[in-house]
């Protein structure tokens, strides 16, 4: 047995050498564990169901939103909702999603009877107070920000039968774009890439190493969110694009959204919810608030339309495209349809250039090409060609493409194409700001439930837009408004002035070129009486544009003390974006006031509630980590780790990521299968082939690479089984169409990992350009 297993590996060891392939870092099951050795990345991981019945797994039994949105400020609380159904005390972690734009305030713990207020209070302190109360045997929750829109929920000592209800409240502000008022609930953080090494990841780190089910099954918790708008003016237009929900209005300009029942289990993708002003009107104006210590204020003020300017300057577009695992399917098809779109309606005076990226990167070309048919032909036909696979490098991929060699006398823009499903958020910003100047930066984030935090910070740091495609449907409006955007700015020059009224720590300090029909938003403080005027002046494609709001006219009002927070939210922002760039300790110390003094959750403060009760007097609870859904539309190959479509796949990848869904991934007991010699576990019965090429040369390709078939092989489905397997091969040596035939098959997992092993498949070139129709009959022994 141990000469076997040399062999093996040695054998491994040669494949990857000419195959030029990596093992790819988010493979991981219960086999190889979430936490042993120090050598493995830190990566998300399939959900296995303990074989201990006595410890609650999915302790999260229902996860609702309230949201209340006045005007353009949205005030939302969520109620998280633990029960424990084992006979164990356990403890259980909760990673979950935010709005970007979110300022957390609030938070307070309901156990039983008792209801415990949470404090605000220094990232260590709030976490050395909660394992003090956890290790005593008392009830205590914990709210830490792992990343701007990435949350953490702990909750120690659910004791069985228990019922621990968590409330959390934030604030966020509603901006219209193109008159449209868009509300985003995230609802399920989508697994994240990384190449870190799990024995040296920080502690901020570890929430990346969590549990998902597999493509296809539902949330174990149920999902619910009820909206209250009160919008001042008549409503119209006011529908969700994700789910189905119920609309009841009270009046022209006041509604109230339900979820429909049948979508108590759509906590997979973000909930989105749209609706318009009567008269195609934006909500721009004042608002103040007066405090006892500090008066907000908050001003949006509309831009003037768009205008088509006279002469366009020559432009250069850089698409870099994501074509990792997790784009696999309904993202990665999106975003075919989106790049048809846009380099299709590139005019020839543009030039443009496309980058793909996955664990590495492929070039079209080492300099852009002009926008001829030829070329746009044949970038659509790269891209077409992508099926999806692998890691997510997707910083090496902007640094490539930011030091490709420039066109003179051209505009230059990147367009980055992803579902920001990685954990180098920071970094990638850096890149972008140190590279102000040299490009504009327009960030697509594809998919149900993608990273928005990346997808925003991308397009805020480059001075761009950013835009989210969560449908089929909505790609070619999303491709018009870029192609609008970028050809007929709306204001440049933009400058916001104060004359006799004592405003200071605004924000921003400096207002970017507005590219799009969507209000000029400042933030800040002021002094004294509400008097004097705000100013906005600029020039427009028609000269010079000034607007002006009487602050007399505005009466403060209680109603807006949401300001406090939402202003706090922006300069906290600021300058933990400053503070990525440079590590500062005086913004460090800065950031942690203002979460201390607004009661905010930032980096460096969390959110604690403690019971004074002790409830367990047993020992520790038993950690359970809550397995979340992959997010709609994303396929096992997120956290599966399946290589590059062009790559060798391994089969024990393969046969991980198609497990049968009753097994739950790869238990114990099968271990000793992966030992076992795999040479004869797969045999060609039988190749037919009419076209191009022949027989013998499409038996080769396909008895070389018969491991790509032996990772789908498992004893419930394949063993014994005769696998008819037809296929087209195109004229350029890639697979079009597959279908699999095979009597008594009826695991879907099975099936589409026999055709993804086909699709892998690299055949000679067609000498005459016509394309061969194949069948290969397998035997799985």
């Amino acid at each position: 047995m141990k000469r076997n297993t040399t062999i093996l590996v040695l054998v491994a060891f040669a494949l990857i050498l000419f195959f030029g392939w990596t093992y790819p870092a988010q493979a991981r099951t219960k086999a190889d564990g979430p936490g042993e050795g120090a050598d493995k990345t830190l990566s998300p991981y399939f959900f296995v169901k303990s074989d201990d019945p006595s410890v609650d797994r999915l302790p999260l039994k229902a996860t609702r939103a309230s949201v209340n949105i006045v005007g353009v400020i949205a005030d939302v609380t969520v109620t998280q909702v633990y029960k424990n159904e084992g006979r164990k005390a356990v403890e259980a972690l909760y990673v979950f999603p935010a709005s970007t734009r979110a300022a957390v305030y609030g938070m307070k713990m309901t156990v039983g009877s008792r209801v415990v207020e949470a404090k605000i209070k220094k990232r260590e302190e709030a976490r050395r107070d909660y394992e003090q109360a956890r290790d005593q045997g008392k009830s205590a929750s914990l709210l830490e920000q792992q990343r701007p829109n990435v949350f953490q929920m702990n909750v120690a000592n659910i004791m069985p039968g228990d019922e621990i209800k968590v409330e959390l409240k934030y604030t966020e502000l509603i901006v219209p774009v193109d008159k449209v008022y868009e509300f985003v609930y995230p609802t399920v953080v989508g697994p994240r890439y990384s190449n870190m090494k799990e024995g040296s990841a920080p502690a901020s780190e570890k929430w990346v190493k969590n549990p998902y089910l597999h493509e296809g099954e539902k949330a174990p918790y149920t999902f619910d969110i009820a909206v209250d708008i009160i919008a001042g003016m008549p409503i119209r237009e006011l529908a969700s694009t994700s789910h189905k929900v119920k609309v009841e209005y009270a009046g022209p300009s006041t509604a109230r959204v339900f979820l429909d029942k049948l979508e108590a289990k759509g906590g997979d993708r973000d909930y989105v919810l749209r609706y318009c002003l009567a008269g195609n009107k934006v909500e721009s104006g004042l608002l103040l608030s007066e405090g006892g210590r500090e008066n907000f204020f908050l001003v949006m003020m509309e831009p003037p339309k768009k205008v088509v300017t006279a002469q366009i300057p020559g432009r250069e577009y850089i698409f870099i495209v994501d074509v990792s695992g997790s784009m696999f399917g309904f993202p990665l098809e999106i975003s075919k349809k989106l790049l048809r779109n846009l380099i299709g309606s590139l005019r020839p005076t543009d030039k443009f250039n496309v980058l793909l990226f996955s664990g590495g990167s492929t070039l079209m070309a080492e300099e852009s090409l002009p926008a001829t048919a030829d070329n746009v032909n044949r970038a659509v036909g790269v891209i077409e060609r992508q099926h999806g696979g692998g890691g997510t490098e997707l910083l090496p991929a902007m640094k490539r493409a930011l030091t490709l060699k420039r066109t003179q006398g051209f505009s230059r823009s990147v367009v980055i194409v992803t579902d920001g499903y990685v954990t180098v958020e920071e970094e990638v910003f850096d890149l972008i700001r140190n590279n102000l100047g040299d490009a504009n930066m327009f960030a697509f984030g594809i998919g149900s439930s993608v990273n928005r935090h990346i997808i925003e910070g991308m397009a805020r740091v480059g001075m761009g837009e950013p835009f989210v495609i969560t449908k089929p449907d909505e790609a070619p409006a999303q491709a018009e408004r870029f192609r609008a955007m970028i050809q007929s700015p709306v204001l440049t020059g933009v400058r916001v002035t104060f004359k006799d009224f004592a405003a200071y720590d605004v924000e921003p300090i400096a207002i970017p070129d507005v590219l799009a029909e969507r209000p000029v938003i400042v933030f800040g403080k002021w002094k004294g009486k509400a008097q004097g005027k705000i100013i906005l002046t600029g020039l427009s494609g028609e000269g010079g544009y000034t607007r002006t709001i009487d602050v007399s006219a505005v009466a403060p009002r209680p109603a807006n003390g949401a300001l406090r927070y939402l202003w706090a939210r922006h300069r906290i922002g600021l300058l933990s974006d400053y503070n990525r760039l440079r590590s500062d300790e005086k913004r460090i110390r800065e950031v942690t006031s203002l979460g201390l003094d607004y009661s905010l959750l930032t980096a460096y403060t969390s959110f604690v509630a403690v019971d004074s009760e002790i409830r367990n007097r047993s020992g520790k609870p038993d950690v359970v980590e809550q397995p979340l859904p992959l997010p709609q539309g994303v396929s096992d190959y997120a956290v599966g780790g399946m290589r590059a479509a062009q790559a060798m796949p391994s089969p024990m990848m393969l046969k991980e990521a198609y497990a049968p869904r009753e097994s739950n991934g790869w238990k114990a007991k099968k271990a000793a299968d992966e030992k076992k010699e795999r040479t004869s576990l797969v045999t060609i019965s039988e190749v037919t082939a009419s076209g191009s090429l022949s027989k013998e040369a499409t038996r080769a390709v396909v008895e070389k690479n018969l491991k790509h078939f032996e990772g789908c092989r498992n004893e419930q489905t394949l063993k014994g089984k005769k696998v008819v397997i037809s296929f087209t091969i195109n004229a350029d040596g890639t697979v079009g169409s597959v279908s699999i035939s095979s009597d008594g098959l009826k695991e879907k997992q099975t099936e589409r990992c026999l055709i993804d092993a086909v699709r892998t498949l690299s055949f000679p070139a067609a000498v005459h350009g016509n394309e061969t129709k194949v069948t290969v009959t397998l035997l799985f022994n």
